[in-house]
């Protein structure tokens, strides 16, 4: 009997603690960093709506996200890089980018001069190099996707040279834990420290 009650209490106690908050766990959510500014300390990214699968993000939500980083230096991970690529398409030849002036997507088809796959990040194509390569004389870009182990270059019209480089670089990705939208408590770069490495 007396182990009924006890029961009872422990499932009461624990209504009153999810009813009044105090059984808040915070939130997560992650995606790839298209803005990120040291001095405001306000990082913007686009969400990933597939999380659950490592290999295959989907970045189509909008608006961007904005997070202040965390207060606490210690739960803040790498500083991330910024792109604005999304997706590159290779069977389409098609890059897809996060259009910094209308703050919307945008697909751009390219025209195709070379791929290489399986590509891996030490393969003396890619290693020890800093990609995109952007040549604005020959009018080429060349980018290397360590998640798809393809190493693509393409022309565009002229008009797409006079955008920075980083618009054709895929950002960095960051997993945030957050109990206010808005304001990251903890903040890790995925990229940069790989959370499925045992």
């Amino acid at each position: 009997m007396r182990m009924r009650k006890f029961a009872g209490l422990t499932l009461a106690v624990a209504a009153v603690m999810v009813i009044t908050g105090c059984n808040d766990m915070g939130q997560v959510t992650q995606g790839r960093v298209i803005a990120y500014d040291k001095e405001s300390k306000q990082v913007t990214f686009i969400e990933d709506k597939n999380t659950h699968m490592k290999e295959a993000p989907i970045y189509t939500t909008l608006p961007p996200v904005v997070f202040t980083t965390p207060a606490d230096k210690n739960e803040m991970g790498g500083h991330p890089s910024v792109g604005q690529r999304m997706k590159l398409d290779v069977d389409k030849n098609e890059i897809d980018i996060f259009d910094i002036a209308t703050q919307q997507f945008k697909a751009i088809p390219y025209t195709l001069i070379e791929r290489k796959d399986h590509v891996g990040k030490e393969d003396p194509l890619v290693k020890d190099k800093k990609f995109p390569i952007v040549d604005r004389a020959a009018k080429t870009i060349q980018i290397f996707s360590k998640r798809q182990k393809i190493l693509v270059t393409f022309s565009l019209p002229d008009e797409y040279f006079s955008l920075p480089d980083e618009t054709w670089a895929a950002g960095d990705e960051v997993r945030i834990y957050y109990k206010e939208k808005g304001k990251a408590l903890r903040m890790m770069n995925i990229t940069k420290t790989d959370i499925f490495k045992k």
